[in-house]
């Protein structure tokens, strides 16, 4: 019985953050370096993961600070020091944040594994290997007394742990999907890194913010390249400014969307357009010199698939909606068995930009 009245009362409080965020004059976003202090993270190849996420996330807030006027920045932690996950998602509550953005570095018992990828919040599902790099993200409530408290008897190591917030957190899969999917763009294009795509794992960090969030993973600390490129200072500005990019394309559209209260649709190329009729989103998977049957094992089990022709191709896509978020919601999935797919958009058959 307590337990519902205690997610009702976080349900109201989400409603209210949302009716009232409606009105702010300036994006507010709060920055994560994660670990710090007595909890060093991951630790290879002489880094120390909170070294490399504190050094990225005050780049980050600088870029932001200096060259976005209608942005606050709100750092959970600018200094070497240990903040428990939950004053971390406080923090971000408390300010009724816009985008919450958790940064963080990786580590696998596979040494080979390197690149970036991008978490969204899921409860409990996902594949086994995001299942263990959440339970190492989570571990460290361990360093705080009360943790059985705090976390409503959520324990890491316990695949039956409750589920509270389910209610809050699908409000915002959406619009975390999408900015993660524009973090990982730049991790691609910008920094040139190995994109290991948009996840989902279940980060109590995550888990106790009431906004759109992320946690990003910008490399392996177990990966020798890897643990070599994030020790450089130019490699950690490069990586604050992928997140920045992807970050005032995500304000914009936000912003656009408050001031104007119409609906819009986020185009290809990260600009926003109103919706026009007509106009239907797919995933496309892969193209072909060959035309394929529907079942063909080159799709993976993926079903429906289509296909139009361009430039003397078979281009194959899967999945229709007249929203992009549904797609959205989609691609992470589809990018598990095609790590190149993106989203295409369709005006009366006709591809369009």
């Amino acid at each position: 019985m307590k337990k519902r009245i205690y997610i009702l009362i976080v349900c109201l409080f989400a409603l209210s953050w949302s009716a009232a965020g409606q009105t702010k004059d300036k994006f507010v976003v709060v920055i994560d370096a994660g670990h710090g202090g007595e909890d060093p993270g991951a630790i290879a190849n002489r880094q120390k993961e909170k070294d490399i996420n504190l050094a990225v996330a005050l780049k980050l807030g600088k870029k932001i600070r200096q060259n976005c006027s209608d942005a606050r920045v709100i750092y959970t932690r600018s200094k070497d020091v240990f903040v428990t996950l939950k004053e971390r998602a406080n923090i971000a509550n408390k300010a009724k944040a816009d985008l919450f953005i958790s940064i963080h570095t990786n580590a696998a018992g596979n040494t080979s594994a390197n690149g970036t990828e991008t978490y969204v919040f899921t409860p409990d599902r996902g594949q086994a290997e995001n299942r263990e790099i959440a339970k190492r993200e989570n571990s460290v409530i361990y360093l705080e007394d009360d943790y059985s408290t705090s976390y409503q008897g959520y324990d890491p190591n316990s695949p039956e742990s409750g589920i509270i917030l389910d209610f809050v957190q699908d409000k915002y899969m959406e619009q975390s999907i999408h900015f993660a999917s524009l973090v990982q763009e730049q991790f691609r294009v910008l920094a040139h890194r190995p994109d290991r795509s948009v996840r989902q794992a279940n980060f109590l960090v995550l888990r106790q913010a009431t906004m759109p969030r992320i946690l990003v993973e910008v490399g392996y600390v177990t990966n020798p390249a890897d643990a070599a490129y994030l020790a450089k200072d130019a490699s950690r500005d490069k990586l604050a400014e992928s997140i920045y990019k992807a970050f005032v394309s995500y304000k914009d559209e936000t912003l656009r969307k408050r001031q104007s209260g119409h609906s819009t649709t986020v185009a290809d190329n990260g600009t926003t357009a109103q919706a026009s009729a007509g106009v239907v989103y797919k995933i496309q998977l892969m193209a072909s010199k060959k035309k394929l049957t529907g079942k063909a094992p080159e799709f993976k089990g993926l079903s429906p698939v289509s296909y139009y022709e361009e430039n003397n191709m078979y281009k194959y896509t899967y999945g229709e909606s007249p929203r992009r978020e549904d797609m959205l919601a989609e691609l992470p999935k589809v990018k598990r068995l095609f790590k190149d797919a993106f989203i295409v958009a369709f005006k009366n058959g006709v591809k369009v930009k």
